[in-house]
């Protein structure tokens, strides 16, 4: 992405008021003197916008013309000049007023350059240099080197590359290479059928797993890690790489709750939810992927989890997880396991079903982009796709190639399944809608003993206290895997000053995550270049769950001994819990009055359903209940769009289940 110099000025005065030089501090290694200037951040922002469409870039490019132009002055009601002829001073008073504005375009750049800016200041670091900042904070960086071989009987897998104008036959082609296609692709290949495997993102394995921040996000998810939806207002966390979201997530291993279950067989006629042999594809999956809570144990951010719902008598449990061999080292580097496990313990579809698959015999295409599927007379027989190769000096080309099948199997992931669908030419009234998020707030405290909840099992603790308040619906509090990066993004900033003190406690801070279980969706469209585009307004009724969600995390950091409960707005309310607990519910109740709109906080979501959703009416749903797209024989999808609802719990074991099911069908048709 290429910058004007006024362009590139304006961007860099905008970082210096948001990491600026605090004068007169004690100030022995350089934390509070450093600016954003010192490490050339506006660069970094530069080549971190490479990942995001043409549009955004523009996008982009128009909000710092803005900032470059005395017009600037109309929007905070200073003075008439650029930005970069502002103060210090005056610059961080425009940006207070543009993230509390009425104007949802001001909060939405606010958002963009505090949310790029703050994540690479602290989370930026390269193979010889650590983070400047990361001494300061208490921070560690990489606990190891990733391994210089793979573990013992764990060769790794080999992908293939294609020739320009190529035409492969297989009998399945499978579209996607996570919870969805993995498990597809390795049950077909072991009923004896000649798979291919078509991924978009890399192969990246243990050796190259590096356990830095901002270089892993950048190779292993979607848009490098700055995705988010249109508005700006919720940052979209999604796998990118082989194995998909198996491969970055944070190994919760939860059977979709039984009324969810109950939900989408009775509402939208999927009996089959209800079935003994769906149960035994949970089983299946759960065997396959070693499930279960032998090492779940507990880092001091679940702890306390734990130890505040338990006091409370709230519902709390302990969550089971695909992993194997977690507990040397006291299960610290597990932490780290969202860049990609460097012990090869979690057990992603890479580790098993892609594995079996490639045992035996399963071509898999990584860097393979499906353009569209080819339909011919109602059914589809095979798909185009453009591979990106890279050659030996780090040149690359692109190879188009077009794979026949007798079934096509799409587990793109929710976001690109419709997409993909749009493009080949289908149309469906509910295509692209009720897309499910899971919204996701961040409730942050400070303990007076550390957390470091960068180390030991990132999500293992699980209170379902409020997951299901009206009908189904709630939410769930649990626990995230925190890193200096992520944790600087989400926390509130209101100046500089305040920032750079908060993220001093970094050590000491224990966030739980409140994971609403979303009843009214956004929609999935695409661009002119057929790429997805992402539109989500948090509802009414769903809000009110998130809130509660909230106030029940709070009260739970309350219990479990914290100093300060930091809530996630950007008017950064915090309350010191030597107040009591009638004070904090005083509080709580006036949470509503603080604004909840977009890009008044940080939302975030690693989880996107039902975009495809399966059912029995075909007017309603554009996917049957056996996988198959009503409109086009032969085509199944076995990703989370096909969902009928929400999930209401992590959707890895539900995507892999509901893939299972949908194989043991597929088995029968070529």
């Amino acid at each position: 992405m290429n910058l004007t110099r006024k362009q590139f000025q304006a961007l860099e005065a905008v970082c210096d008021a948001l990491v600026p030089a605090i004068p007169n501090t004690p100030d022995t290694d350089g934390y509070w003197r450093r600016t954003a200037s010192d490490v050339g951040l506006a660069g970094r922002i530069v080549e971190a916008l490479a990942f995001v469409s043409p549009d955004e870039q523009q996008e982009f490019r128009q909000l710092l013309d803005l900032l470059a132009s005395p017009m600037l002055g109309l929007t905070w009601f200073g003075a008439l000049q650029p930005v970069y002829a502002l103060s210090i001073a005056e610059r961080e008073r425009l940006l207070q007023t543009w993230a509390q504005s009425r104007l949802g375009l001001l909060r939405k750049g606010f958002s963009a350059l505090k949310k790029l800016a703050l994540f690479l200041y602290y989370g930026y670091s390269d193979a010889d240099n650590p983070n400047p900042t990361w001494q300061s904070i208490g921070y560690p960086g990489p606990l190891s080197k990733p391994p210089a071989e793979p573990a013992a009987g764990a060769a790794a897998l080999v992908t293939l590359r294609a020739r320009d104008g190529e035409t492969l036959t297989c009998d399945v082609v499978v579209i996607g290479s996570g919870a969805g296609g993995g498990v597809v692709a390795g049950e077909l290949a072991e009923a004896g059928k000649h798979v291919i495997v078509i991924e978009k993102g890399s192969y990246v394995a243990e050796h190259a797993f590096t356990q830095r921040e901002t270089a892993m996000m950048a190779m292993l998810y979607e848009a490098g890690g700055t995705l988010t939806t249109r508005d700006g207002a919720v940052n979209v966390l999604a796998g990118s790489c082989l194995g998909g979201g198996t491969t970055v997530n944070w190994s919760a291993a939860l059977r979709t709750p039984e009324y969810v279950l109950a939900a989408w067989a009775n509402k939208h006629d999927n009996p089959h939810f209800l079935s003994a042999a769906y149960r035994q594809s949970f089983d299946a999956v759960e065997r396959a992927t070693d499930v279960d809570t032998d090492e779940s144990q507990h880092n001091a951010q679940n702890q306390a989890l734990h130890n505040g719902a338990a006091a409370l008598g709230y519902d709390i449990g302990v969550i089971p997880r695909n992993a194997k061999g977690c507990v040397i080292d006291e299960c610290k580097m597990c932490g780290y396991c969202c860049f990609g496990c460097q012990r090869g313990s979690k057990q992603s579809t890479v580790k098993t079903y892609l594995r079996r698959a490639f045992e035996r015999g399963a071509g898999i295409y990584d860097n393979a982009e499906a353009e569209r599927i080819v339909i011919e007379r109602g059914r589809a027989t095979g798909v185009q796709v453009r591979q990106r190769i890279t050659s030996p000096d780090g040149s690359t080309r692109e190879v188009t190639v077009c794979v026949k099948a007798q079934v096509v199997v799409v587990a793109a992931g929710s976001l690109h399944t419709p997409a993909l669908l749009m493009r080949s030419g289908l149309e469906h009234p509910h295509l692209g809608r009720h897309l499910n998020f899971h919204p996701t707030v961040a409730v942050a405290a400070r303990y007076a003993e550390p957390i470091n909840p960068w180390w030991g099992n990132m999500m293992t603790a699980l209170s379902n206290e409020v997951a299901n308040v009206h009908d189904g619906y709630g939410a769930k509090i649990e626990t995230p895997p925190i890193h200096s990066g992520l944790l600087a993004m989400a926390l509130p900033w209101i100046s500089g000053k305040q920032h750079k003190e908060t993220m001093l406690h970094a050590a000491h801070i224990g966030g739980f995550i409140v994971l609403t279980r979303d009843r009214d969706g956004g929609r999935v469209t695409t661009d002119k270049r057929g790429k997805p585009v992402l539109h989500y307004a948090l509802s009414a009724y769903d809000r009110k769950h998130l809130l509660q969600g909230i106030a029940t995390a709070a009260r739970i950091h309350q219990a479990a001994g914290a100093l300060e409960v930091y809530f996630p707005h950007n008017s950064f309310p915090t309350f010191p819990t030597k107040r009591g607990a009638a004070a904090l519910e005083t509080m709580l109740a006036g949470m509503e009055a603080w604004g909840w709109g977009a890009n008044r906080f940080p939302l975030f979501s690693a989880h996107q359903m039902a975009t495809c959703r399966m059912g029995g009416n075909k007017t309603t749903h554009p996917l049957a209940p056996n996988g198959e797209l009503y409109a086009v024989r032969n085509l199944f999808v076995t990703d989370a769009s096909a969902f009928p609802e929400c999930s209401g719990a992590n959707p890895m074991l539900s995507v892999q289940a509901l893939a299972h099911f949908i194989a043991q069908g597929i088995k029968t048709r070529c």
